[in-house]
């Protein structure tokens, strides 16, 4: 069998738009309406969107499906997104916290994709560590709203913390896209 009778056939479950994730109004990320006031509101909200986007990109998948790596060399899987993703929080919130910095999840360096195998612990361990590591720096973030005050140990900005936390995510899931195509052939948005 050739590589490439090996791939798998692309779909969707949009009907309105074939080239969409899902139709608009199944959408949860809410792209429709008014968008929000003002820097910091917008900013939240684009954080917040690539957040479900990631998780949207995950949904329906085994955890065989959710590891299964890109292409070698690479350790890059959808599962190793999510705990790398976790991993990448805590260390932000390292930065704009005084103090002693909070240990790594996973330990070593790279161990967060090296050691997302495909079992259901993992996963759910992965997904419970992102939401925790997610909303503890949102809280630590929540009270400074000002976008250019500069914060914690590395005296970093607001505004630049916000914006970091988009690219990277932005980033991730244009590589979850592409792992999600690898895994069953879903495309979209």
């Amino acid at each position: 069998m050739s590589r490439m009778s090996e791939q798998p056939t692309r779909w969707t479950q949009a009907t309105v738009y074939p080239d969409m994730w899902l139709d608009p109004a199944d959408d949860p990320r809410g792209s429709e309406g008014p968008t929000p006031d003002g820097e910091l509101p917008t900013l939240l909200d684009y954080i917040n969107h690539f957040r479900l986007t990631l998780r949207l990109k995950c949904e329906g998948l085994s955890p065989e499906q959710l590891a299964r790596r890109s292409v070698p060399p690479s350790t890059m899987s959808l599962l190793g997104l999510v705990r790398h993703l976790a991993e990448v929080e805590r260390d932000w919130r390292n930065w704009i916290t005084e103090g002693e910095p909070l240990p790594k999840i996973y330990g070593e360096r790279g161990a967060d994709f090296d050691e997302a195998v495909g079992e259901q612990a993992v996963v759910d361990a992965a997904f419970a560590d992102l939401e925790r590591e997610q909303a503890a720096t949102d809280a630590v973030l929540a009270p400074h709203q000002d976008l250019g005050a500069h914060i914690g140990r590395k005296r970093i900005a607001v505004r630049e913390m916000l914006v970091h936390r988009i690219d990277e995510y932005a980033r991730h899931c244009g590589h979850a896209d592409l792992l999600r195509e690898c895994v069953d052939g879903r495309t979209g948005q």
